[in-house]
């Protein structure tokens, strides 16, 4: 899972934010067919014609790729996923549905994580280990542990935010309000929960040898 998260370092050692998000083609790919999908509803409140260009573009996206022999399962993984939302809302005949999907996908992550926390093996342990060189050894130290439930717990507060906002703007039928949040608290939110998942993970600085000595009760680890 970890090497397949598409996290890595940049020059100054933070995670490459970009690149986790697959790069701007990535994110045009989980973006676009969102936002064609609101702002054409938004103007003609035609269901089908909205969803039938979303279908359109991640089709497009999918296509593109496989005509450049380029990694499909970030497409691939938009096309089922907007295909499933299309599918639902057009059987429903509510625009509003065409996010239904995803309340259960979220809540789907959200049970993962905290189920991982609880059986301790916290999910942003694994990825981040992997990506600082860890591997699981920061299981056999407490400190480590503890500071990986709480970066999980970051990704799940962020994940949880989605619901707390969304749900109610999907009860209420507020179509366009629904689909610019889910476009603002996508990419954009899961981004910034990423980065502080990270910084709430960072190890302990080393402590200097000098230091050490004249402090021997002061632990530290370096970040490799």
């Amino acid at each position: 899972m970890a090497a397949k998260s598409g996290l890595t370092r940049n020059d100054n050692g933070q995670i490459d934010l970009l690149k986790a998000a697959g790069g701007w083609r990535g994110i045009s790919e989980s973006v676009l067919p969102g936002l064609l999908f609101v702002v054409v509803f938004t103007i003609t409140r035609e269901l089908n014609v909205s969803l039938v260009l979303s279908l359109v573009v991640a089709l497009v996206f999918t296509g593109a790729r496989l005509l450049k022999k380029e990694p499909l399962s970030q497409a691939i993984a938009g096309l089922i996923g907007v295909g499933i939302s299309a599918l639902i809302s057009r059987s429903t005949g509510q625009a509003k549905d065409y996010y239904l999907a995803g309340f259960f996908t979220n809540a789907g992550y959200m049970a993962a994580m905290v189920i991982s926390i609880l059986v301790k093996w916290p999910i942003m342990g694994v990825v981040f280990g992997y990506v600082r060189n860890e591997g699981l050894r920061w299981r056999q130290d407490s400190r480590r542990v503890r500071a990986y439930r709480v970066a999980t717990w970051m990704l799940v507060a962020v994940m949880g935010l989605r619901l707390v906002v969304q749900i109610p703007l999907y009860v209420t039928d507020q179509v366009a309000a629904l689909g610019s949040t889910r476009l603002i608290m996508g990419l954009p939110l899961y981004a910034l929960g990423l980065w502080l998942a990270w910084l709430l993970s960072r190890p302990v600085p080393a402590v200097p040898a000098k230091d050490l000595a004249a402090d021997p009760a002061s632990p530290g680890t370096a970040e490799p």
